[in-house]
């Protein structure tokens, strides 16, 4: 029998972003009522927080979007092959005024906590100004890298100037324009930020850990022919992303293996492909390069002759090439003029792994071991507490009042990445130990399966889904396995964030499900069409 208490909402959501947009449309068709909390003051998700110089795609647009409306895909019109950070959140918008989504978003709202209630099988989730709310089904749609990461840096508050996270850019703006300008780390924001702001910045200097395998993005502009082609064949386009290992609208597998490739035959196929741009160089080149070492490293090898060729500076050009680990042991960012900005005079690069350690932020600058070096602004770009940090800041608490936090303490547990065991009717879009691909093709997956799974109890009259513990056990031993054949693995010894090795003082543990997205977009097909086995059934007593 149902609960006496009708809950507030069918379903509450965190999150406006891809998976929240996505969420209030496919549970809507579902009959059900959702509401949509965001912190922001806008809608966008990633595109709201990271408004950093330069901040853009790395899938190329045409495919970084939701497909659930034909229509829509036939009306928008992007600009450029990687749209930037204001074209992706007008897109977005878009979206939510052509499929009337505001009615269901409360946006400035920052939830504190979300607790499962035994006694009616519902969740209480509270707000940060004490508001609360219940729902039967409490789903988490924060992305795999909303919550910033700040490392532990001696007198991080005491600089003077403005010093802040590259996701929480000033929304008001930031004048560098003549600015001497430090950035702490040389990830994807570094490499897509850096080049936009040495054009006005007095000066520019990167402080990097470790070297990134950075391949060429080629922006181009949306050409009418370009546009049309893609409108024509967008069924096909989006059968591409659903059946490929990255989620991507991308030829693969190509039938060709580097190990059985001529070497000469093989420098051939990677300079026709390195002008094309995007991940196509490691996707549609040969399909051995993330399973073959020797392979891998051929690949490395001429990504780092590429470096060489781009960077003037023999020092500097060895800095920047990555040393000791394989590609896509890291995840490798696109290129927009990284490497050709450390040519500029107003560029410096500091090695902060080996020659001069990074000690401590002062009043006026950034001091290392060897020197010290003033700045009028610092830009944290260190990473995100990727997959799981969102969740975790929350204070999600399940059965017996456990906590999110506590139970992935050594281990980030799931069920294909959006269920939880001892968690009843919590869900999780792109949580850890899903895929990590392009994300609005598995953000769209997860949510119809997650929709797929409510129907069926709400249709058959169930109060609660409980996640196996047997079937969470089973998912993580198999993502190890999967993780432990490939290249990925040893993302641990060069702080990847797709192994939490980014975060000091927390264990490296498998994050990502390596076996391809659209293996797993099968799991979760096979799932919903067998009945939920990993996911037990009940109702409420009374």
């Amino acid at each position: 029998m149902a609960s006496q208490h009708q809950p507030d909402y069918d379903v509450i959501a965190v999150g406006a972003g891809f998976a929240g947009l996505g969420l209030i449309h496919y549970i809507r068709e579902a009959g059900l009522s959702i509401r949509v909390f965001d912190k922001a003051s806008d809608i966008g998700g990633t595109w709201t927080w990271n408004r950093y110089p330069g901040a853009a795609t790395d899938s190329e647009g045409y495919y970084y979007c939701l497909t659930f409306s034909k229509e829509i895909l036939q009306e928008w019109r992007w600009s450029q092959r990687y749209p930037g950070w204001e074209e992706t959140l007008g897109y977005m918008h878009f979206l939510a005024d052509k499929c009337d989504l505001w009615p269901h978003i409360q946006l400035n709202t920052e939830i504190s906590s979300a607790e499962y209630q035994e006694d009616s099988g519902q969740w209480l989730v509270t707000t940060g100004s004490g508001e609360q709310f219940t729902c039967k089904y409490f789903i988490s749609a924060m992305g795999m890298i909303s919550q910033p990461y700040i490392p532990e840096i001696k007198g991080v508050d005491s600089f003077k100037g403005p010093c802040f996270h590259s996701s929480r850019w000033p929304q008001e703006g930031l004048d560098y324009a003549g600015k001497r300008v430090g950035i702490i780390g040389s990830g994807a924001t570094t490499v897509q930020m850096l080049p936009v702001m040495a054009e006005t910045a007095a000066e520019v200097t990167v402080f990097q850990r470790t070297p990134n395998f950075v391949m060429p993005a080629v922006q181009q502009p949306m050409t009418d022919e370009w546009e049309k082609d893609i409108k024509e064949n967008y069924d096909e386009i989006i059968a591409k992303c659903r059946n490929h290992v990255f989620g991507m609208a991308f030829d693969s597998p190509v039938g060709r293996n580097l190990a059985d490739t001529p070497a000469d035959e093989v420098q051939k196929i990677f300079e026709e492909h390195w002008p094309r741009g995007s991940f196509r160089f490691v996707f549609e080149t040969f399909d051995d390069l993330l399973s073959n070492a020797d392979s891998n490293k051929a690949a490395a090898d001429f990504i780092a002759g590429k470096i060489k060729e781009k960077v003037k500076d023999p020092e500097v050009a060895e800095l920047l090439t990555p040393k000791g680990y394989p590609l896509f042991a890291k995840r490798p960012p696109l290129d927009h003029g990284f490497y050709e900005a450390f040519n500029r005079d107003n560029v410096k690069l500091v090695d902060i792994n080996q020659r001069e350690p990074l000690v401590e932020i002062t009043e006026t600058g950034i001091r290392t071991t060897e020197n010290h070096y003033e700045f009028d602004i610092i830009v944290l770009a260190t990473g995100f507490q990727a997959y799981t940090g969102a969740q975790e800041a929350l204070g999600i608490r399940g059965r017996n009042g456990i906590l999110l936090k506590d139970k992935w303490e050594s281990v980030s547990a799931s069920i294909m990445g959006v269920c939880v065991a001892e968690f009843p009717n919590l869900f999780m879009i792109t949580g850890p130990q899903a895929p990590f691909a392009n994300l609005p093709t598995s953000i769209e997956q997860n949510i119809m399966y997650i929709t797929d799974c409510i129907r069926k109890m709400e249709s058959e009259g169930y109060d609660i889904c409980v996640p196996s513990q047997a079937a969470e056990d089973a998912w993580v031993a198999h993502t190890a396995e999967i993780h432990e054949q490939t290249l990925m693995a040893q993302g641990d010894k060069v702080h990847s964030w797709m192994m939490g090795a980014n975060i000091e003082h927390k264990k490296p543990r498998v994050l990502i499900y390596f076996g391809g997205a659209n293996v797993y977009y099968d799991k979760l097909r096979e799932s919903a069409d067998g009945g939920f086995p990993e996911l037990a059934f009940e109702r409420m007593a009374g």
